[in-house]
């Protein structure tokens, strides 16, 4: 089951809509229901609690108003680090670049 922290992709009518983080996940006074707080990640940010099922939380398809909704968890991005503690190595990312740097200059 997806839980708090986690970053969701909210799917509406089948498709991508919004990504969302999960700020809350407290229990309802129904077996199985819970109130589901995200914090949707648009401009500006909107926080939203919606009552869910443990099943909708893990991914399986529910409507609301109708409209077919799902959440989906995004797997988190594993950075491999090398030996002086940078993603990539230099010489990698220099690797077949030939541009300028152009200093940004305040007027």
């Amino acid at each position: 089951m997806a839980s708090e922290n986690d970053v969701v992709l909210i799917y509406f009518e089948d498709k991508p809509a919004v990504f969302a983080r999960i700020e809350a996940i407290q229990p309802d006074i129904k077996n199985s229901w819970y109130h589901v707080t995200l914090l949707l990640l648009t401009i500006p940010t909107q926080t939203v609690t919606w009552i869910l099922l443990d099943s909708y939380i893990n991914g399986s398809p529910f409507t609301m108003d109708g409209k077919p909704v799902r959440l989906e968890e995004v797997e988190s991005v594993k950075v491999r680090m090398n030996q002086e503690g940078s993603s990539d190595s230099k010489e990698k990312r220099d690797q077949g670049k030939t541009g300028t740097v152009i200093p940004f200059k305040k007027s």
